[in-house]
């Protein structure tokens, strides 16, 4: 941390754990396009796909909450899928207010890519680290993320 001249802490300094998560974040998602690119998705898209596969159709606002975003990015993002043919929206038949949102049949030819490009995002992010290393970096990340979810609230 830096001290300005009127004394107040800045979290911009290169050794600040704030700006190492920053670095870190960016890094990968930029690591994660380039990976997905061939797959015609950004970062955050094959998440959406990934839930869908997964666990089936879905209301949007659940969507959301399964991959941690808020409401407006996964309007944004199931729309830019939906005109692309890779997920169909639909009203819920038990709920007016609900959508339903479910992956396309078009969407499964992109599933062998995007698993691939994940693992190897996990293997190019862990490469050189042992288990235990591992290990200690997601007790670490979930500590950090445990109090600023706590910060949060």
């Amino acid at each position: 941390m830096r001290e300005q001249a009127t004394g107040q802490v800045t979290g911009a300094e290169p050794a600040s754990v704030s700006h190492a998560i920053f670095r870190v974040a960016r890094l990968h998602k930029a690591l994660a396009g380039r990976l997905l690119r061939e797959s015609g998705l950004y970062p955050g898209q094959e998440l959406v796909l990934m839930v869908l596969w997964d666990q089936g159709p879905q209301r949007q606002v659940d969507l959301a909450e399964a991959v941690e975003s808020d409401a407006p990015t996964m309007a944004r993002s199931i729309a830019r899928l939906e005109k692309a043919g890779l997920v169909r929206r639909s009203p819920s038949p038990t709920d007016g207010r609900a959508v339903i949102v479910e992956a396309t049949r078009a969407s499964l030819s992109l599933r062998a890519k995007v698993d691939g490009a994940w693992r190897e995002l996990e293997r190019l992010t862990t490469e050189g680290l042992s288990a235990a290393r591992q290990a200690e970096i997601l007790t670490n990340l979930g500590l950090l993320e445990t109090t600023l979810a706590a910060a949060d609230h």
